[in-house]
C-alpha cells in the first residue's frame, strides 16, 4: 500500500470543513482572500489535501491571537518566503563546502611531503655541484 502525499488533494469541502471544525463558506472566504488555495477538479469542485489542513490549523492559530485576516495573510506569505531562503542558504551552504572540499583535494595534490622535497633539493644541489666540478 502507497502512502498519500501531503499535497494530494482528496477531501470534498464538506469532509475538509468537518476534519477542520469549521463551516464550509468559511473555507470559502479564506479561499476568496487567498489563504488557502484548494485544487479544484476538472468539474471545479474544490479538493483540499492535508498540506491545505496544515495551513488551515495555522490559519486558525493565528487568528486565534487576535490577527485579522490580511495580517494572516502577510505572516503566511512571510513564513513561506522564509523556508524558501532557507532552503536557498541550505543548497548554497552544501554548494560552498563541496567547492572548499573540492580545493582542499587539489592543493593536497600540489603539495610535495616535506621529507621529499629536502631530498629533491639535495639531490639537485648534489647534482649542481658535481656538474660545476
Amino acid at each position: 500500500m502507497s502512502e498519500r502525499r501531503v499535497d494530494h488533494a482528496v477531501y470534498v469541502i464538506s469532509v475538509f470543513a468537518e476534519l477542520a471544525g469549521v463551516h464550509p463558506q468559511t473555507l470559502r472566504n479564506y479561499e476568496r482572500s487567498g489563504l488557502l488555495s484548494p485544487r479544484r477538479t476538472p468539474g471545479g469542485s474544490r479538493r483540499f489535501s492535508d498540506e491545505d489542513l496544515a495551513g488551515l490549523r495555522r490559519i486558525q492559530q493565528l487568528t486565534a491571537e487576535g490577527v485579522n485576516l490580511e495580517g494572516v495573510k502577510r505572516i503566511m506569505a512571510l513564513e513561506a518566503e522564509n523556508a524558501d531562503l532557507r532552503a536557498d542558504l541550505a543548497r548554497l551552504a552544501e554548494h560552498a563546502r563541496a567547492r572548499v572540499e573540492d580545493a582542499h583535494r587539489q592543493y593536497r595534490r600540489d603539495l610535495v611531503p616535506v621529507r621529499n622535497a629536502l631530498a629533491l633539493f639535495r639531490d639537485a644541489r648534489a647534482t649542481r655541484q658535481r656538474g660545476e666540478s
